[in-house]
């Protein structure tokens, strides 16, 4: 096979199951340009009451939710789940922004929570963090 073909998927799964030595590679157009929320119809429509911005973090809440853990229960780790580039300057602007706007704020603690990166039906992508308040 000539360095640089594409191969179908049922002859590389061929391939792989005879031991062929492969490289599995994903390409993306990282200048892809995403929609804007205003080209939405429904948006459009309901422009004045959809804020551009939180103003703040929410107000206490009458009920405190905690998870009891089990005695001497120790962190797992995981290795942080791989990013595109793209991905990563854009997850290191939300949360910047979240650290500005104060509605996280750094941590030590050797408990974590991943945080994912959602592609969306257009192409874009927004990545969904899991806060512990």
């Amino acid at each position: 096979m000539l360095k640089g073909q594409f191969v179908a998927y049922l002859k590389a799964k061929q391939m792989i199951s005879t031991s062929c030595f492969y490289h599995l590679v994903m390409v993306r157009d990282v200048d892809f340009e995403t929609s804007s929320l205003e080209l939405v119809l429904v948006v459009n429509e309901f422009l004045e009451v959809l804020r551009d911005d939180l103003p703040n973090i929410p107000p206490e809440q009458e009920i405190e939710f905690g998870i009891d853990l089990l005695p001497d229960m120790q962190p797992i780790s995981i290795p942080p789940y791989r990013m595109a580039l793209a991905e990563l300057t854009k997850l290191k602007e939300q949360l910047n922004d979240l650290l500005y706007k104060g509605f996280v704020r750094l941590s030590i603690s050797p408990w974590g929570a991943p945080v994912l990166s959602i592609r969306k039906k257009d192409g874009s992508f927004v990545c969904a963090l899991i806060i512990d308040s």
